[in-house]
């Protein structure tokens, strides 16, 4: 596995504690259950470790123990600026969640709790904002450790970032989620920090060396689940989390000197008996924070070690007799239990799952099912396997396997690295089309670094359908199948002003099915296609982003028919449903189906665990199909394995491959009746002939199509160059490197350009020209960028700058030839200028009136399109997309200008 070293750069740590709390029960009818004595040990022995593993210099570390969030928040701001290499956030204190949810809240020095339906931490900072401050960061890799009662509630916000955070965020949590932990004497670390330290200060083998995050991880949760439980009653294993960063790369968090073996401390003392704990806290009150371990240097194990005992007998059924299954677990595949021989469970080998983003919730669902099966569980009661699931634009997989599977292993380059865009390499493929994995491949001759092993024939089946309203809709059966051009037809006389609208094909294989369709096997122009479209605005990322957007305009949902695999009709999508208009499925028997096919994913050099490995990935493969190496020589999977897998599949709505009549069953044989009824979601259960999968050919040739079908592409790009971007500025995250890696979607035939948006003092010119308009090598342009984009002390006036960027583009455009887009990159540290006299709604008009220049702004703040923003606002007029960091904003705004341009946009 590479391994980040961060030695040598410029490397900040911000060590948060509160070990005390103004108001405090009972003295305070709102106040925290108490002090934390051992919080302020913790920042001592956590600070002397860090001084002495060779990562962080003396200046680099910084302790906080801040009374309200307003002073923590200064602090982050000043790691977040100043980190360019390692950038490590450690936070210990109470943590609380609400009543009524399981967000987490990091409570300051004055913090109070107003109880109710939904408990109110005043003075309490949230971490899913803590999480959006640290994506700001320019460090290279982002490391944070939570001490805390409820840290494992931290898991669900970081599961929510975009691709890019993620890729360099790590994260370490004391305990798992929705639950306290033992706060400790006082006099020593609370259990996990003192386990940190002595890792941090030993190494590992308790002899130096160097330590990574993922080792790191492993040995913690393997120490706490030996020797701990909570403090809940009967007694649950102490289960501390971890999310590595998604790149798949470990992070060097220390590096203490090699020991020699007479150096090394005395073995630890036998544990007496009798427990620590304070007792439970109060259910209207966050549970204590931490609790102990040795100072910084001291050579001696830590005394809690001695008064903890280990899970066995009674102790431990009661323990496995406590679910510990959590959301956040599906994610990461971190299991827990002690083996039945009163052992404890070893981390379970993880396996990471590439999917089409339209498949995404089903899998999820299915992989979520699986890590408590039978089949993932030994005899001993230990998890075998975690499964990580993930998805990624349909076209840009494709293209990865196919030649990009060097840089996936070792990126060398910023606009070609896979494992920040799509993601770590994965063990397993389930692309939407079966057809996509042949696409996928290399030609024979061509030299890969991956070997794709395809099932034969794909595990489920939904056709693609025309999901319509069903006021015009054809009742009779007739009426509901047939080609796409005559069902299409039959509606525009039903309504004339009826529209089709179909997914973006880039981003998933039932958006290219359909376009497939649309184009007619090659018989249509897609140019004329795509112009008989015409939907406002970009298309829909995923075919539930299609449906959900429709509820906005009553009329349009009333006349418009979606291009949507059937299953989501039944498995439903992220909106009300009852916001919409009811929809039911026609078949166009010419439009080639959803067949999700199983791929193993074998990347050449990591044998290592091979066997192991091949052995999970033949295990969930029979769990999630009801096929595997039993079927392959001829004898049936399990009853419990079909019921798993095709189960999952079914009740969301897929049907059978092997006979597509049927919804995929949970009985032995995978075709059985479920209970399934395709028409009460407004599907039929018997159409007729459906459309099988789709020939590689025809998918390639209609992607090609889509992206020539308006020819080249202008984009003008305005970048905010004013003081304030200068923390978002270097390296490939900044504002000039995100630009940069954009330009991956642009051909020598398009043209584009760069402005700089800050305005001179006295001058009413807005802008300065960092690349001139028109036509560009790539690497010429990125090197320009480069070069002459700098951050100036002044002011933007981006409302002004917008006007001139419409203005510019109308006038060339005037030839009326190919797509146009503007793009304005920005932290919105001056939005505050729309305010000023009338400026927004001129914007809006003007927007309005060069509709077809749609706008994309991109914006380096969480918040910036929620609704009523000015950057919602402006795209929405427009017609273009407004992009935020609470997705991954790199890889969406690539994809935005890949549609505009002819260039590279695998």
């Amino acid at each position: 596995m590479a391994r980040f070293d961060p030695r040598g750069k410029a490397n900040r740590a911000l060590l948060v504690g509160v070990p005390a709390y103004d108001f405090k029960q009972p003295g305070h009818p709102f106040g925290v259950s108490g002090d934390l004595g051992a919080v302020e040990q913790n920042l001592a022995a956590l600070q002397g470790a860090l001084r002495g593993g060779g990562v962080f210099a003396e200046d680099g570390i910084t302790v906080a123990r801040p009374h309200t969030v307003d002073e923590f928040d200064r602090q982050l701001d000043a790691a977040v600026e100043a980190a360019e290499g390692l950038l490590l956030l450690y936070f210990s204190g109470h943590g609380a969640v609400p009543s009524t949810g399981d967000e987490l809240w990091l409570l300051m020095r004055r913090a109070t709790i107003v109880p109710g339906d939904e408990s109110v931490f005043r003075g309490a900072t949230p971490w899913k904002g803590v999480l959006t401050v640290l994506s700001r960061a320019r460090a290279e890799q982002v490391v944070v450790i939570l001490d805390c009662c409820y840290a494992g509630n931290a898991s669900a916000a970081w599961n929510g970032l975009g691709t890019a955070q993620r890729q360099r965020t790590s994260l370490l949590m004391s305990v798992q989620a929705n639950n306290r932990i033992d706060a400790g004497d006082g006099h020593s670390p609370t259990p996990y920090t003192a386990q940190l330290v002595r890792f941090l200060s030993e190494g590992l083998s308790g002899q130096g060396g160097e330590v990574g995050f993922v080792e790191l991880a492993q040995e913690l949760w393997a120490h706490m689940a030996e020797h701990h439980t909570t403090l809940r009653e009967p007694a649950e294993p102490w289960e501390p989390q971890s999310r590595a960063a998604a790149s798949g790369a470990d992070v060097l968090l220390a590096a203490p000197p090699v020991r020699s073996p007479a150096g090394l401390p005395p073995q630890e003392p036998d544990p007496a008996p009798g427990g620590s704990g304070a007792g439970p806290s109060s259910p209207q009150s966050p549970g204590p924070g931490p609790g102990s371990g040795p100072g910084p240097g001291s050579d001696r194990r830590p005394d809690w070690l001695g008064r903890l005992r280990p899970l066995t007998g009674r102790r431990l059924a009661a323990a496995i007799g406590v679910p510990a299954v959590l959301a956040g677990l599906a994610a990461t595949g971190i299991a827990a239990l002690g083996g039945g021989d009163g052992a404890p469970c070893k981390p379970p080998l993880e396996l990471r799952l590439l999917t089409d983003p339209d498949l995404e919730p089903t899998v999820r669902k299915a992989a979520e099912g699986y890590l408590t099966s039978a089949e993932n569980t030994s005899e001993g009661g230990c998890r075998r396997t975690g499964i990580t699931v993930y998805s990624a634009g349909a076209a840009a997989a494709v293209a990865a396997f196919n030649r990009q599977s060097d840089p996936w292993q070792r990126p060398v380059a910023d606009d070609t690295n896979p494992q920040r865009d799509i993601g770590p390499q994965p063990d397993i493929w389930i692309p939407g089309s079966s057809a996509s994995v042949d696409r996928a491949r290399t030609a024979s001759s061509e030299r890969t670094y991956v070997a794709l092993e395809a099932d034969p024939e794909p595990f489920a089946y939904s056709p693609v359908v025309l999901a319509v309203p069903q006021d015009p809709a054809a009742e009779p059966l007739a009426e509901r199948v047939g080609g796409l051009a005559a069902l299409t037809e039959a509606l525009r006389k039903h309504e004339p002003k009826s529209e089709v609208r179909r997914t973006d094909p880039e981003n998933t294989d039932a958006g290219l099915l359909a376009t497939v369709g649309l184009y007619g096997a090659g018989t249509q122009d897609p140019a004329t296609v795509e112009h008989g479209l015409a939907q406002p605005g970009p298309p829909s990322r995923t075919g539930g982003d299609l449906l959900c957007s429709l509820p906005d305009d009553d009329i349009a949902d009333k006349r418009t028919t979606v291009l949507v695999p059937e299953f989501l009709l039944r498995s439903g999508v992220g909106c009300d449903s009852t916001t919409r208009v009811r929809r039911m499925a026609e078949y166009p028997v010419d439009v080639p189906g959803l067949s999700p096919t199983f791929v193993r994913v074998r990347w050449p050099g990591t044998e290592r665990d091979k066997d192991a490995r091949d052995n999970a990935v033949e295990r969930f493969h029979t769990w999630l199909t009801g096929k595997g190496a039993a079927a392959k020589n001829g004898a049936k999977a399990s009853a419990s394995a079909v019921r798993g897998g095709p189960a999952v599949f079914g009740n969301d709505g897929f049907r059978s491959a092997s006979d597509p009549h049927k919804p995929l069953g949970n009985g032995a044989d995978p075709s059985a009746d479920n209970g399934v009824v395709f028409s009460s979601f407004g599907a039929l259960d018997n159409p007729g002939p459906l459309a099988g999968p789709a020939v590689p050919a025809a998918m390639t040739a209609a992607l090609k199509g889509y992206r020539e079908a308006n020819g080249p592409g202008r984009v003008l790009f305005l970048l905010d160059s004013s003081g304030s971007m200068g923390s978002l500025w270097e390296g490939p995250g900044g504002a000039p490197g995100i630009i940069s890696q954009s330009l991956a979607g642009l051909g020598e035939q398009d043209e584009y350009g760069v402005w700089a948006v800050a305005t001179e003092p006295g001058s009413s010119r807005v802008y300065s020209e960092v690349l001139q308009f028109g036509k560009h090598r790539r690497e010429e342009a990125q090197s320009a960028i480069t070069a002459k984009a700098q951050v100036k002390d002044l002011e933007a006036d981006p409302d002004k700058a917008l006007v001139a960027a419409l203005d510019y583009m109308r006038q060339h455009g005037t030839d009326g030839r190919g797509p146009q887009l503007i793009v304005y990159l920005t932290d919105d540290e001056d939005n505050n200028r729309f305010s000023e006299g009338g400026r927004l709604g001129a914007l809006l008009l003007s927007a309005r009136a060069e509709r077809r220049i749609p706008v994309v702004m991109a914006s380096l703040d969480s918040a910036g399109c929620d609704k009523g923003k000015p950057d919602a606002a402006v795209s929405e007029a427009s017609g273009g997309r407004c992009l935020d960091t609470k997705g991954d904003l790199v890889a969406r705004l690539r994809d935005e200008v890949a549609r505009t341009g002819t260039g590279d946009q695998g």
